[in-house]
């Protein structure tokens, strides 16, 4: 590690100071690159299934209609994540007691595994429900890693930024969270592009997965080749007590679930679900659908970090309100005009309008949350808190969608999910402290 000297610096309300290492700017780039990189190889693992769900809904589920076989894909989808407070606990326990960067290693081996499994398991018309069962456990698999692996290297991330610019450091998680989903739509438009339906149906689909595992072992080199967070070592040599003046962990776990609702459920809405709305309710083709995500996705890669930048100049309150608000009160004309005329043009349009509004977010969100913690149980707690929101309100997102346009027989019907959503996290927003300019403890 390169270490230019060793500065005193105070701890705010009248905690005691503290010594630590000034680092030079190269130290922490190479830091944020090795984390960045292995985070986009596991979200492009973790994502991919979603592309590939109306395939996977006849490849390994019985049922006597397309919506049911589609649920049961979408409920699969949504197991993963349920499996993700389990993986925070366990996964962020380890980070909290064994540092960071080891929990990022085991993520990155467990996602690899899983993926390539995805890949390998032969059709519900080769081997009956055992096909069923061995998505399921392969998809829980993927799910425990994701919950280790947010908030890892949510929390490795902000830790090795500069005072000044958490959010800007903290908003590349969300660039590589929105690469590797970008990498998997462009990756799954490129094999509908190229490949007839009938052959991507029958074997096609299975490549993506299959490429997860050779990418994996690049993220395991990149990440051993990392040193540990400077705001780890500190916790784990400070004999002051870290925790004071913050709530308990539970109520700082809960408000992080409240902080996250809106994110994830916007997020997997308008970038995980929206191209099979596009294709079932807009008319477009599965190749159009997906290259109007992968536009958006480019577009929200683009303005993250503006936004994270913004957020260290301004804060991070204004920011993610302006995200609520917005999706609050324009989700349902907006729809409205869309399900009225669709188009690939204006379903393009707003796949980057969104992820705009979207970066109003998730450019401030990962600094914002770990700043809700103290150091010694971020990595723990900050996982528990988003993971289960991401579990309820991200996972479930496209069932939810579905059910409620089954139940209702309205396409515009997932917008009140979207917008209850909205309400609720900008209320929790509302009441919590601008931490913008704030020393991490």
């Amino acid at each position: 590690m390169s270490v230019q000297s060793e500065v005193v610096t105070g701890r705010q309300d009248g905690a005691m100071a503290s010594v630590q290492p000034r680092l030079d700017a190269g130290t922490r780039r190479r830091a944020l690159v090795a984390a960045v990189m292995g985070n986009v190889l596991e979200w492009y693992d973790f994502a991919v299934y979603g592309y590939f769900a109306t395939i996977i809904a006849k490849q390994f589920f019985s049922a006597t209609d397309e919506i049911t076989a589609l649920l049961s894909a979408f409920a699969t989808f949504g197991i993963g994540f349920a499996a993700r407070p389990l993986g925070g606990i366990i996964i962020g326990r380890i980070g909290d007691v064994y540092g960071r960067k080891f929990a990022l290693l085991i993520t990155m081996f467990l996602m690899a595994g899983s993926t390539v499994l995805l890949g390998l398991i032969p059709s519900y018309d080769s081997i009956g429900v055992a096909a069923t069962v061995l998505v399921v456990l392969a998809r829980i698999l993927q799910g425990f890693s994701a919950g280790g692996e947010w908030g890892g290297a949510t929390a490795f991330i902000v830790e090795w930024a500069a005072p000044n610019r958490r959010g800007f450091f903290g908003s590349f998680q969300q660039c590589s969270v929105a690469a590797g989903l970008l990498l998997g739509s462009a990756i799954a438009a490129l094999f509908s592009s190229i490949m007839s339906v009938e052959t991507l149906e029958s074997w096609g689909w299975r490549i993506p997965f299959l490429l997860g595992g050779i990418l994996g072992p690049v993220g395991l080199y990149m990440r051993r080749n990392i040193d540990e967070t400077p705001a780890f070592k500190e916790a784990q040599t400070n004999a002051v007590e870290p925790d004071a003046g913050f709530d308990s962990p539970a109520v700082l776990a809960a408000k992080a679930f409240g902080f996250a609702v809106a994110w994830n459920a916007i997020y997997y809405i308008f970038l995980s679900y929206m191209p099979t709305f596009s294709i079932k309710y807009l008319q477009l083709s599965r190749a159009e659908a997906l290259w109007s995500n992968s536009a958006g996705l480019v577009a929200l890669v683009l303005a993250v970090p503006l936004m994270g930048r913004l957020s260290d100049s301004i804060g991070r309150k204004p920011l993610l309100l302006t995200c609520c608000g917005a999706f609050a009160f324009l989700t349902y004309p907006i729809f409205s005009y869309m399900i009225a005329a669709p188009s690939f043009a204006l379903v393009l349009a707003l796949q980057i309008f969104f992820a705009v509004a979207i970066a109003t977010f998730s450019g401030p969100g990962p600094a914002a949350i770990a700043e809700i913690f103290p150091t010694r149980i971020r990595s723990t707690w900050m996982s528990i808190g988003y993971s289960l929101a991401a579990a309820t309100f991200g996972g479930f997102a496209p069932f939810i969608a579905t059910w409620l346009i089954n139940q209702t027989g309205n396409p515009i019907s997932p917008v009140y999910f979207v917008i209850g959503s909205a309400v609720l996290s900008g209320l929790v927003i509302l009441g919590l402290r601008e931490t913008a300019h704030k020393r991490l403890h």
